[in-house]
Formats: structure tokens, sequence, C-alpha cells
């Protein structure tokens, strides 16, 4: 059990070296491109939400 512990450890650690890490300018402006398409996403929604509401209001009454 033991062994093969060690040799799965070892493995991964040759896998992980393979990896293309991102560099931190990278990383920044993916996380910039996340944030603005969650804000324009949010306020789509929002938009909806409001839309919605007051057809349903103006329907029930």
């Amino acid at each position: 059990m033991l062994a093969k512990t060690k040799s799965f450890l070892e493995e991964v650690k040759v896998e992980l070296g393979k990896v293309t890490w991102p560099t931190r300018k990278e990383t920044i402006a993916t996380a910039w491109v996340v944030v603005v398409i969650v804000v324009l996403i949010s306020l789509y929604l929002g938009f909806c939400d409001v839309i919605l509401a007051k057809t349903m209001r103006l329907i029930l009454g």
C-alpha cells in the first residue's frame, strides 16, 4: 500500500511538471474578463427580472 502511494505521488509530481502555468499577467487579465462577464450577465438578468415583474403585475393587477 505504501509503495503504491509513493509511486502515485511521484507520478503526480512528474505530471505537474508538464503543466504550463499561466503568468501573473495572464491570470489577472483572465480574472478581469470573468469579472466583466459576471457584471454584464448580472445586469442582463436584473433587467429581465424587472421587466418580467412589471409584466406579471400588469397581468395580475
